[in-house]
C-alpha cells in the first residue's frame, strides 16, 4: 500500500489519534549521550540499510562521493551524528565527508565484529585509518545475540576500555538483536551506549515495544545512553513514518535515533517531519 492509499484507508485518522504525546523535539537538537556526555544530534545519519558483507543500500546506490555528500548535507542542516560500521563498508565514505567538515564538529559511531583482544586492536587501527581520524567517538560491539555475550567478547571489551582511557575511543557499548542480549546489556556496567531496535509496531525488533522500552528504561536509570534504530522497521514501516517518529520522539528512554537515509530528498523530508511529529500532543 502506498502512502496515498494508506491515508485514504484511515491512516490520517490513525495518526491524529496516536496515543503517544510528543515533546517539542527536532532532528537538530543537541543531546548529551551516555556518561561521557558525547554531544550528538537527535537524528543520526545511518549508512547501513540492508548492510552486510561490507556494503549497504547507501554505499551501493550512492557511491563514495554520493554518500559523502549526503553526510555533508546533513551536517549543513545540523545533523552532526554519523552512524557507520565495518559491516556496511561505509568508513571510506565518512572519511571523504570529513574532508569538508571539521572533525570536532561531528560525532562518529562505528561498530565491530571483533571478539578477541587481537581482533579489536587490529580493528581500532584499521578503523581509524579508514575513517581518517585519530579517535572514535563511539565504538559498539555489533549485533549481540547471546545472553552471555560479555563472556564471549571479554577480550574486545578490555581493549575498548583501555582505548577509552587513552582517548582513542570516547565511549563504548553494544547493539543487540535479541531481548536476552539486551537485558544483559542493561545490567552490564561496561555498556555506556546502547543501540536498540524500537518502533511502535514491533517490526524487526527484539520483543514487543513495551517489553523493549522496559529494558531501555532500566538502562537510562543506570546512566547509559540509548540510541534507537529500526525506527521505520527496516523500511517496512515507511508508510507509517509520522506514527513511527511520534512514537520514538515521545520516549524519554530514547536519547536519539538513527535512520538509514538514502537520498537528499529523504533527508529533507525527515527534517520537515520530525519537528511536526515532536510537537504533536
Amino acid at each position: 500500500m502506498n502512502r496515498r492509499n494508506f491515508l485514504a484507508a484511515g491512516g490520517a485518522a490513525a495518526l491524529d489519534a496516536f496515543p503517544y504525546p510528543g515533546a517539542k523535539k527536532t532532528a537538530r537538537d543537541r543531546v548529551k549521550l551516555g556518561p561521557a556526555n558525547i554531544e550528538v544530534s537527535r537524528l543520526a545519519m545511518g549508512s547501513g540499510t540492508h548492510g552486510v558483507g561490507g556494503s549497504s543500500n547507501q554505499t551501493r546506490k550512492l557511491g563514495l562521493r554520493g554518500l559523502a555528500g549526503l553526510f555533508r548535507a546533513g551536517y549543513d542542516q545540523g545533523v552532526t551524528f554519523w552512524d557507520s560500521a565495518d559491516q556496511y563498508g561505509s568508513h571510506p565514505h565518512v572519511k571523504e565527508a570529513l574532508k569538508g567538515v571539521p572533525r570536532e564538529k561531528v560525532a562518529i559511531l562505528t561498530k565491530t565484529r571483533a571478539s578477541t583482544e587481537k581482533e579489536m586492536r587490529a580493528d581500532l587501527d584499521r578503523f581509524r585509518t579508514e575513517l581518517g581520524t585519530d579517535y572514535l567517538d563511539i565504538v559498539l560491539l555489533h549485533c549481540m545475540e547471546d545472553a552471555d555475550w560479555p563472556r564471549r567478547n571479554q577480550g574486545a571489551m578490555d581493549v575498548l576500555g583501555q582505548a577509552r582511557q587513552k582517548g582513542i575511543v570516547r565511549a563504548h557499548g553494544v547493539s543487540c538483536h535479541t531481548i536476552q542480549a539486551l537485558r544483559t546489556a542493561a545490567r552490564t556496567p561496561w555498556v555506556e551506549v546502547q543501540l536498540a531496535r524500537i518502533n511502535p509496531a514491533g517490526v524487526a525488533m527484539d520483543a514487543g515495544p513495551e517489553t523493549v522500552l522496559g529494558v531501555l528504561r532500566e538502562m537510562k536509570a543506570a546512566g547509559k545512553g540509548v540510541m534507537g534504530m529500526k525506527i521505520l522497521g527496516a523500511g517496512r514501516l515507511r508508510e507509517r513514518v509520522d506514527e513511527c517518529l511520534r512514537f520514538v520522539l515521545a520516549q524519554d528512554a530514547v536519547d536519539c535515533f538513527t535512520i538509514g537515509i538514502e537520498s537528499r530528498a529523504e533527508l529533507d523530508d525527515l527534517l520537515r517531519r520530525i519537528p511536526a511529529a515532536g510537537a504533536r500532543g
